[in-house]
């Protein structure tokens, strides 16, 4: 019985950066994906060979493992090119022939293509035999509004299972991302510690200095609150503050996670102007695909309470934002003060572009004194080349996770429906607020309302 990991949008930026390299990494390092063919489907006049030619190109680039042709050629004979037109049903019987031809009889459907596919082509799979007991992996966003949301969901599951449907948020992928609740439940100094009684606050920080590039089509019809905080930050926000799972590798986890995002405090009971504030950066408007009158937001900061026994009291702030100053994501965890006089302990784990974890306590200063000064801890992981060639890079560990049929660091669909909700409230007590979108400069920190968002509760936003 001969496998295919399929991927639709074959020809498309993911698939050149991120899927073909992580495949090659798998291929190099002996993964499970090696005994799947790879079907690249895409609306181009390729042959197989023009396409592996331009793959290589990209592998080369991309790769976390080294590259070498024989290597290379060894991947490149498990490809093959199927052109046709995804968008109409009736070419799903080619495909199915195509299918039949080579002997296929398991799938991972890969959909590397805009959202407003994804039902259409789940759909239409129901012409190729077998297809219904693969597996399809999706990209976020996971629908343009709560609504397309559900109706996409209800979609899928006409064809697939909820246990076949794995829905990719590649953060959850990231290194540091996973080691959080090492960090938090195998060391003691933070396990006893992890709760609002010690903790001041939490920060979420997912920052990029780069625009909209060219995504401005799909940005304009999503923004920050949608592109990045609904999923990516919500999911780091429900690993640092969820109870411990009984399993790490099953459903209790989400479980967890679930609870977390349940327990988020109703909006309307804190004044929106102490909650959120959106921002778009200077020059948004001009770039290509954007509405020339956009009120998209490309920055977003909240202030948000877990109104749990564990967290009730403690704020969490999180931003995000595109054209800043600095390329950075962490999470920032401040524990309170053991008196006035005395700065606090602050544990910060970095997620990107460096990984590592960076902690600052206090110390006597040295010399005949009693003076307290700080002292600084930082371990980078990414810094050591023997760590970033022996880890596994997010689309790499997360295609093998679906291949092993892992669910555990993919988003459920219970998680996604929740933040959705959240999120549109959020907006739409902003908007009926009147609350401004706010102008930032490109380059700077930010628009300064979000830094007077949490320096009038006494907070700042944290940097090293």
């Amino acid at each position: 019985m001969s496998k295919a990991f399929t991927i639709f949008g074959g020809t498309g930026d993911l698939t050149f950066r991120k899927l073909l390299p992580a495949l090659y990494n798998g291929s190099i390092s002996g993964a499970e994906s090696e005994d799947y063919q790879i079907i690249i489907i895409g609306r181009r006049e390729y042959t197989t060979e023009q396409y592996c030619a331009l793959a290589r190109e990209w592998v080369q680039k991309f790769a976390r493992l080294p590259y070498s042709d024989r290597a290379f050629g060894r991947f490149a004979s498990r490809i093959a090119y199927y052109r046709m037109d995804f968008s109409d049903p009736a070419a799903y019987q080619g495909l199915n022939d195509y299918f039949s031809a080579r002997g296929i009889e398991e799938f991972i459907f890969y959909l590397a293509v805009a959202p407003r596919f994804f039902g259409l082509i789940a759909e239409s799979l129901a012409s190729v035999s077998g297809a219904s007991r693969g597996k399809v992996i999706l990209e976020k966003p996971f629908g343009e509004t709560l609504e397309a949301a559900k109706d996409l969901n209800r979609r899928l599951e006409t064809i697939f299972s909820p246990d076949q449907i794995y829905r990719i948020d590649h953060y959850l992928g990231k290194e540091m991302v996973r080691n959080i609740e090492t960090i938090r439940f195998s060391n003691p100094i933070f396990t006893n510690l992890w709760d609002a009684r010690f903790i001041e606050s939490v920060q979420i920080s997912a920052l990029e200095d780069v625009g909209v590039e060219s995504r401005g089509g799909y940005y304009d019809e999503a923004g920050a609150m949608k592109d990045m905080v609904q999923n990516h930050l919500f999911q780091i926000l429900s690993i640092v503050a969820m109870e411990r799972p009984s399993d790490y590798i099953g459903s209790d986890m989400h479980a967890e996670q679930l609870k977390v995002l349940h327990a988020l405090r109703p909006v309307g009971q804190e004044p929106i102007k102490d909650t959120l504030v959106l921002g778009q950066y200077e020059g948004y408007r001009q770039e290509k695909l954007v509405d020339a009158h956009s009120q998209t937001d490309t920055y977003a900061a909240l202030r948000l309470f877990i109104d749990n026994d564990r967290w009730r009291g403690a704020p969490f702030y999180i931003r995000t934002g595109k054209k800043l100053g600095e390329r950075e994501m962490n999470v920032v965890v401040t524990f309170r003060r053991p008196r006035p006089d005395v700065a606090h302990n602050v544990l910060v784990i970095r997620i990107q572009p460096t990984e590592g974890v960076y902690l600052q306590f206090n110390i006597q200063k040295p010399g005949d004194t009693t003076d307290i000064t700080q002292a600084k801890m930082d371990f980078c992981q990414s810094c050591l080349l023997e760590n970033r060639i022996n880890t596994p890079e997010a689309y790499e560990r997360l295609i093998g996770a679906c291949i092993r049929g892992e669910h555990f660091w993919f988003s459920q669909w219970d998680q996604i429906e929740t933040g959705w909700e959240y999120v549109e409230q959020l907006r739409t007590a902003y908007r009926e607020a009147g609350l401004p979108l706010v102008s930032y400069l490109a380059g700077s920190s930010g628009p300064a309302q979000a830094d007077r968002l949490l320096e009038r509760f006494g907070h700042a936003w944290f940097n090293t």
